[in-house]
């Protein structure tokens, strides 16, 4: 992982490195600091549906691994309360997808945040993510 991390992130970073599902798959960080992450991840044989297209479960994995990236890089531990997706374009075997997380709002214990995901300069999947802060970490 040659990722440029800010030091605040942390928190976030150990949180990646403890999710067996995501680092399975081949998710990489790509930056990661207050409130915003960016990862990649190569589409596999395995990621593929019977259509030949990347299975949207993957796309939403992405997508959802860097929003917990995001709302997690503030030094305080947050989890999803809602998130949904659109697909807007299929991938398939070899592309290379990059998701983008974007933090749009923070109040109180809630935050609101935003995931685009693409393969060059195409965009895939737009995802948006509702977190909220568990007092006392996880």
């Amino acid at each position: 992982m040659s990722a440029a991390v800010s030091g605040d992130c942390e928190p976030a970073q150990s949180m990646f490195l403890a999710d067996s599902a995501s680092r399975a798959l081949g998710i990489e960080i790509a930056d990661l600091r207050p409130g915003a992450a960016t990862t990649t991840v190569t589409v596999g044989e395995t990621m593929v549906n019977g259509h030949g297209i990347t299975h949207g479960g993957y796309v939403f994995l992405l997508a959802d691994t860097t929003f917990a990236l995001a709302c997690n890089s503030r030094g305080d531990a947050a989890v999803a309360a809602r998130a949904d997706i659109r697909f807007l374009r299929a991938t398939r075997l070899g592309d290379v997808l990059t998701a983008t997380a974007v933090e749009r709002e923070r109040f109180g214990r809630n935050g609101l945040y935003d995931v685009t995901v693409r393969r060059g300069d195409d965009v895939i999947a737009e995802f948006r993510g509702d977190s909220r802060v568990i007092p006392g970490g996880a």
